[in-house]
C-alpha cells in the first residue's frame, strides 16, 4: 500500500515538473520570477506535506506489528518452573514452559535470562562465517589436503556455536525438549574438542612429541571427545534426582582431561617460547580464554557475590559464552598461521592421505557422540514416563 502510493505520488511530481519545464522552455511571453519563485514554493510544500504523511505512516508500524503478531509472555521467577530448569543464584528471567514453538523462536528478541547466552554464540557463529569467507580467498580448501584440518576447525566452531543457540533457544519448552537441544549442543562441543584436537596434532606439533604420540593421538582425541559427550549428557540426566554439583563433575573432568590431552602439543610451544614464532600469541591468547570461560563456567562467582542482581545480565554462563568464542577465534588465527608458516615441518611429518585420515575419524566422532546423545535421551524418555506415570 505505502508502495504503490509513493509511486503515485512521484509521478505526480514528475509530472509537475515537466509542466514547470516546459511552460518555461516554449513560452514566447516573459516568465515572471514571482510566477517562477510560487510554482516552486508549491511543490516544495507538497513534498514536506508528503515526507509528513510518510512519516506518520512510519510511526503506526510499531503498532501493526503488534497488532499482527500474538502477545508474548512475560518472564516468569524460578518457583514457576521446575527444578530441573534452574540454574544456581539466578532468580528470575525464565521463559514459562509449554508455549507455542513460534513464542520460543519470537524468544530471541524477548529479554530473557537466556538472551546473552543465545545472542553472544549467534554473534559469534556469524564471525566465523565471515572469516570462513576470508580465508577461502587464500586457502585451497578443495584441493590442498594439508588444509583439511583448518577446515574441520571452522566447520566444528560453527557447529558448536550454532547448536548453542538452538538449545539455549529451545531447550526451555519442556523437559524433554530441554535434554534433546542440550544433548545436541554437547554433541557440538565434543565435535569442537575434536576439531581442536586436529589442528593442534597437525600444524602446532613439534617434531619431539611427534615420534611419541604419532599413531595414537588422534584416535585418543576422538575417544576422549565422545568420553566427554557422555558425561555431559548423563550429567544433565543425573540432575534429575542428584545435586547439582554431579553434573559440574560429570561435565568437567571428561572435558578437562580431553583439553590436556588436545592442547598438549600447544603447551610444548609455549613452554619453549620463541619471539620468532608468529602464531605464540594467539596461542597464548586462546589458553588464557579457555581457563577463564572454564573458571566461570565451573564456579557461578557472580552470581553467588550477587544474587539476584545478574538474573539478566553478567552471568558466569555468559562470561563463559564471550570467552569461549574468543578462545575459538584465536583458535582460527593461529592455525592459519601455522598453516602458512609451518609447512615445511607439517608436510613432512604427517604421510600422504594423512589428513583424509583425520577428516574421516571426525565424521565417525560425530556420528559416535550422536549415538552416545541418543542413548542416554532414551532413558531421558524412560525417566520423564515414569513421572507421568506415577502422578
Amino acid at each position: 500500500m505505502f508502495t504503490r502510493q509513493a509511486e503515485e505520488e512521484e509521478g505526480e511530481e514528475e509530472a509537475q515538473l515537466r509542466t514547470l519545464r516546459e511552460t518555461t522552455a516554449t513560452r514566447t511571453y516573459p516568465v515572471y520570477p514571482s510566477q517562477l519563485l510560487s510554482l516552486m514554493a508549491t511543490i516544495v510544500m507538497e513534498r514536506i506535506g508528503r515526507v509528513f504523511i510518510s512519516l506518520q505512516q512510519i510511526r503506526q508500524v510499531p503498532r501493526m506489528l503488534t497488532e499482527a503478531a500474538p502477545s508474548m509472555p512475560g518472564t516468569v521467577g524460578d518457583a514457576e518452573v521446575p527444578y530441573y530448569f534452574r540454574e544456581r543464584y539466578v532468580c528470575t528471567g525464565y521463559r514459562p514452559l509449554n508455549q507455542t514453538w513460534r513464542y520460543y523462536f519470537l524468544s530471541l528478541f524477548q529479554w530473557h535470562n537466556e538472551t546473552v547466552n543465545i545472542w553472544s554464540h549467534l554473534l559469534a557463529c556469524f564471525v566465523f562465517l565471515v572469516k570462513l569467507r576470508q580465508l577461502s580467498e587464500t586457502v585451497d580448501f578443495a584441493d590442498d589436503p594439508h588444509s583439511w584440518p583448518l577446515l574441520v576447525l571452522i566447520l566444528s566452531s560453527l557447529t558448536y556455536s550454532a547448536f548453542s543457540v538452538v538449545a539455549h533457544l529451545l531447550g526451555g519448552r519442556s523437559e524433554l525438549c530441554h535434554c534433546f537441544f542440550f544433548f545436541l549442543d554437547y554433541v557440538g562441543v565434543a565435535q569442537y574438542q575434536y576439531g581442536s584436537a586436529v589442528v593442534h596434532f597437525y600444524y602446532a606439533v613439534d617434531e619431539s612429541l611427534h615420534r611419541h604420540v604419532q599413531g595414537v593421538f588422534m584416535p585418543v582425541a576422538a575417544a576422549l571427545s565422545c568420553l566427554s559427550c557422555l558425561g555431559c549428557c548423563y550429567g544433565k540426566y543425573f540432575n534429575h534426582n542428584s545435586p547439582s554439583w554431579v553434573r559440574k563433575v560429570c561435565q568437567v573432568v571428561p572435558s578437562a582431561l580431553a583439553y590436556i590431552w588436545d592442547s598438549s602439543p600447544v603447551a610444548q610451544r609455549l613452554l619453549s617460547w620463541s619471539s620468532n614464532d608468529p602464531a605464540l600469541s594467539y596461542h597464548f591468547g586462546q589458553v588464557a580464554f579457555f581457563l577463564s570461560c572454564s573458571f566461570f563456567f565451573t564456579f557461578p562467582l557472580l552470581e553467588r557475590c550477587f544474587p539476584g542482581q545478574c538474573d539478566f545480565l553478567g552471568q558466569s554462563h555468559q562470561l563463559f559464552h564471550v570467552f569461549l568464542s574468543c578462545c575459538t577465534l584465536c583458535q582460527i588465527y593461529a592455525a592459519h598461521i601455522d598453516y602458512v608458516c609451518r609447512r615445511k615441518l607439517y608436510s613432512r611429518l604427517h604421510k600422504s592421505g594423512e589428513a583424509a585420515l583425520f577428516v574421516g575419524l571426525y565424521v565417525v566422532t560425530v556420528v559416535a557422540c550422536a549415538l552416545i546423545a541418543a542413548f542416554v535421551l532414551r532413558k531421558v524418555r524412560q525417566v520423564l514416563h515414569f513421572k507421568a506415570k506415577s502422578k
